[in-house]
């Protein structure tokens, strides 16, 4: 990224030093201004194009893997990460029982069975601290 930066900073250099030495050359009076305006334009939304292409290239997305070990020693079910997976997207509690066939009282027990095993008060915490242990994407 540091190369990047260098090579943009020294093409900007360069950019000036070329249009301070035309305008001592002859050709400024030769040419109406508004051309070396778009000239001046066309040459920074160029170089502004070329720094954002290699700055913001985005990695290979990397494949999300379950922590094995937090979900065993929490001692998780495979429902309650079903749950927990349905809790990040947002679901609500007859959602999530309407999807996985169960009645709301289940989800609502095995909520609290979550909150109690990853010690957390509300759903968004839940979510949260799943996410840092790598249980859910």
């Amino acid at each position: 990224m540091w190369r990047t930066i260098t090579v943009y900073a020294l093409a900007l250099a360069a950019g000036a030093l070329a249009l301070q030495w035309l305008q001592y050359r002859f050709l400024v009076h030769a040419f109406p201004s508004e051309i070396y305006i778009a000239l001046i334009a066309t040459a920074f939304a160029g170089l502004g194009v070329w720094a954002g292409l290699k700055l913001a290239r985005s990695a290979a997305p990397v494949e999300f893997e379950k922590n094995a070990a937090a979900i065993a020693s929490l001692g998780l079910t495979p429902r309650e990460q079903d749950v927990l997976t349905h809790l990040a997207v947002g679901n609500s509690n007859k959602e999530i029982a309407r999807k996985l066939g169960v009645s709301p009282n289940t989800v609502k027990t095995q909520i609290a069975s979550l909150y109690q095993k990853l010690e957390v008060q509300r759903r968004t915490q839940a979510v949260q601290k799943a996410r840092e242990l790598a249980i859910i994407p």
